[in-house]
């Protein structure tokens, strides 16, 4: 079993946050990352086709923080590109 750390959703999203990402329909984000196995891949599947149930990952100056997003990938042990896939599909606010 990984540590608590790479196994938190819930901190990865809170790295997100700090770095400058924007969520909305975060509780509904949440509910599903709880329940899924892989929460990883469930994260990476809805940050990009969310959009379709209200979720979406805004760029609220994320992009200038661009260490700090692949600090959190790494740190949660996401797969090798994920934080460059991720803030490339950052949206604009």
């Amino acid at each position: 079993m990984g540590s608590l750390l790479k196994e938190s959703y819930v901190g990865f999203l809170d790295s997100l946050k700090k770095s400058g990402v924007l969520i909305t329909n975060e509780t509904e984000l949440r509910e599903r990352l709880a329940e899924a196995q892989r929460w990883r891949y469930a994260f990476m599947t809805l940050a990009a086709h969310g959009k379709a149930i209200g979720i979406q990952f805004i760029d609220g100056g994320a992009r200038s923080n661009n260490a700090m997003i692949r600090k959190a990938f790494n740190t949660y042990a996401f797969p090798a590109e994920a934080d460059r896939v991720f803030a490339a599909n950052l949206a604009s606010d």
